[in-house]
């Protein structure tokens, strides 16, 4: 569907498990050449990979336009994103080096290598239809795996343009394919012997789900799953600064992301400082569809489903209490009515009784709590059970200190307000956040998608005598 105008794009094809079978027969019987192709022969389809990408990257974001309802420039930036990944996967030679010691007794040296793990697998969410599928089958692919990726059916197109580009860059068959579907090709995918390892992005209860069924059936999994990010504001924070984060963190994207900025945590007098900057700023955001040239400020939602929900939840917090400073419930869309769309919404006095404190929205929506103290603040943070990202607008180093010390989150921004780090950083989630011991992107990406080998090597001299390791 075009979630712009509640339109449909294409027929997706449901994938039965006898077609995951297929798939896992095909990868099983690729995976020995491409294990055995070098490391810097595998990083060259990359590089062959990033160059088509650069060529047709605006037309791969307004077709993520046109499937997610993101803004071109929201799309951009999902596309970017997953290249800065294939980019990373262009240094496997380097990535996937080993380590080795000489002597560790007398005439003995020890190796130890990383070894691929076979076919892997990787299941993701609608939300972003590039970035999420790049943070698993690039470093999957040049650490020497074959890899089977279920994308989103609500956004499909994306990944199967760039699946072609991939066999146009030389990738062999049966080293990559895709399978569409719901929970029966998931479940196929996590029982099948054959797939050794998976990676997840969804929901928190079907992220547990997921790994924990997987483990069962003797496979590594990393499954990333929902979030409650904390926004803190102390009152030396610089307003104009603040409320244009605060602004891009709720509500860029429409707040369907796992590092969107969900509760502002005002402390002391910082509400009133910052809280009206936002609203003015408010204000002057466009809402529309993103599929033409003229570019709105904010999208619509994937589906009316989800619109009905976010709304339902906005309400639900006003009735318990909290205070509507903006209100998008009643947006329209007046070029676009099928759109699936919500403005942005904020709600002042939440607390802890109220479920926009501890519920992921996944939508347009800054729920804003107060707090007397830096101390209080963070224990609010401290007392929801995801561990994704939490910010702290502060002019003071002793607070960012203590603040990035304290908290409970894995990624922690200072004057920052969507702290999602690069490709070459790890995405480490906390708590709830993550199922699992090895975060996707960065080193720990590698670590996961391969398996280490420690090789002890002793070779005697010519007429030498015995030599016992002491």
């Amino acid at each position: 569907m075009n979630p712009s105008r509640g339109e449909s794009l294409t027929a997706v094809p449901m994938s039965s498990a006898a077609e995951v079978e297929e798939a896992v027969a095909e990868a099983l019987k690729a995976f020995p050449d491409w294990r055995e192709t070098p490391p810097n022969d595998r990083a060259q389809v990359m590089f062959r990979l990033k160059a088509m990408l650069e060529d047709e990257f605006e037309e791969l974001a307004m077709g993520i336009c046109q499937e997610h309802g993101k803004t071109l420039v929201e799309a951009r930036g999902d596309l970017r994103r997953g290249i800065e990944m294939v980019e990373y996967a262009c240094g496997a030679p380097t990535l996937l080096m080993g380590e080795s010691l000489e002597n560790i007794a007398r005439g003995i040296d020890c190796h130890t290598d990383r070894i691929p793990l076979g076919v892997v697998a990787g299941i993701c969410p609608f939300n972003f239809p590039a970035l999420v599928p790049m943070w698993m089958w690039p470093l999957a692919l040049v650490c020497g795996n074959c890899f089977i990726l279920k994308p989103s059916e609500k956004v499909p197109l994306t990944m199967q343009r760039i699946a072609g580009m991939m066999k146009k860059a030389g990738l062999p068959d049966g080293v990559f394919s895709i399978v569409h579907g719901g929970r029966e090709v998931v479940d196929a995918l996590l029982e099948h012997p054959g797939v050794a390892a998976v990676s997840f992005v969804g929901s928190t209860p079907v992220a547990e789900a997921v790994y924990q069924k997987g483990c069962l059936h003797g496979k590594r999994v990393q499954a990333a799953g929902g979030a409650k990010n904390f926004l803190v504001i102390l009152p030396d924070a610089d307003v104009a600064a603040t409320a244009s984060a605060l602004r891009d963190s709720a509500f860029g994207c429409a707040g369907e992301r796992c590092m969107a900025g969900s509760v502002a945590v005002a402390v002391g007098e910082a509400g009133e400082r910052v809280l009206p900057a936002l609203v003015d700023i408010l204000g002057s955001m466009r809402i529309g569809p993103t599929d033409t040239a003229d570019q709105p400020d904010m999208g619509a939602l994937i589906t009316g489903a989800h619109r009905d929900r976010v709304k339902e939840l906005i309400s639900l917090g006003e009735a318990k209490g909290g205070k509507v400073l903006a209100d998008g419930r009643s947006v329209r869309v007046d070029d676009a009515p099928g759109g699936y769309y919500v403005g942005p919404t904020i709600i002042d006095g939440v607390d802890y009784g109220n479920d926009l404190s501890t519920t992921e929205v996944f939508g347009p929506v800054l729920s804003v709590m107060r707090a007397r103290t830096l101390d209080d603040a963070i224990a609010a943070a401290n007392r929801q059970s995801f561990g994704n990202g939490a910010c702290l607008f502060t002019t003071s180093g002793k607070a960012a200190r203590e603040f990035r010390h304290r908290v409970s989150a894995g990624m922690v921004g200072i004057n920052v307000g969507v702290p999602a780090p690069l490709a070459y950083f790890p995405f480490t989630g906390w708590n709830r956040s993550f199922f699992g011991d090895l975060h996707m992107q960065g080193r720990e990406g590698v670590l996961f998608y391969t398996k280490q080998k420690t090789t002890t090597v002793r070779w005697f001299s010519f007429g030498e005598g015995d030599i016992w390791v002491k």
